[in-house]
């Protein structure tokens, strides 16, 4: 992480800045509502209470803030449960610091960020289709499968022919719609009802 720290500003052309880090789970809400980030990253293997732990709480104490999980593990259970407890993606500690920023970007852009792997991984948990009992229009299965693609804001606009406000605005009730939360929720979803 250390490393991430050092390097974002730079690569990033300073749309990105790191404001504070801790190693301390119980501590994190509390920093994350005193420095109010856009994103926020959080170990998976911090001390106890650990990091699912401290997603939820931040999920508490700051709901519009993005969360990102990170591990070294290859398990997928504890990304699982990340998401669960609130995060919005999951990225693999594993990968170098510049190959993170085309991920971190997209998170900061509203996008859901999962490595293939780990898709696949949730995807084989929760085996059989799952199917979508709500009608969809066309333009509503159009953006489902931009959501699951993983297509950045900009890219759903220009594809859909809409502003990018309308692409958050039209996203966040397609959520609604299909009873999910985050759009790891809707992408799995898609994937299960075979609209890949």
């Amino acid at each position: 992480m250390r490393g991430l720290e050092l390097l974002l500003p730079e690569v990033s052309s300073g749309r990105a800045t790191v404001v504070d880090s801790t190693g301390d789970a119980a501590a994190a809400a509390g920093m994350v509502r005193r420095c109010v980030p856009d994103l926020v990253m959080v170990d998976l293997h911090m001390p106890p209470p650990g990091g699912v732990r401290a997603i939820a709480a931040i999920r508490q104490e700051a709901p519009r803030v993005r969360v990102l999980a990170m591990s070294g593990d290859d398990d997928p259970a504890p990304a699982v449960r990340a998401l669960r407890a609130g995060a919005e993606g999951f990225l693999p500690k594993s990968s170098e610091p510049a190959d993170l920023l085309q991920p971190l970007l997209a998170a900061l852009d509203g996008w859901v960020v999962l490595p293939a792997e780990l898709l696949h991984a949730v995807m084989a948990q929760n085996p059989g289709p799952r199917r979508i009992t709500v009608p969809l229009s066309e333009e509503e299965r159009d953006l489902l499968q931009l959501i699951a693609a993983g297509a950045s804001t900009t890219e759903m606009a220009t594809k859909l022919h809409v502003s990018e406000r309308t692409v958050k605005r039209q996203t966040a009730t397609l959520l609604r719609k299909l009873r999910v939360s985050t759009r790891a929720e809707a992408a799995a979803l898609a994937g299960s009802a075979g609209l890949l």
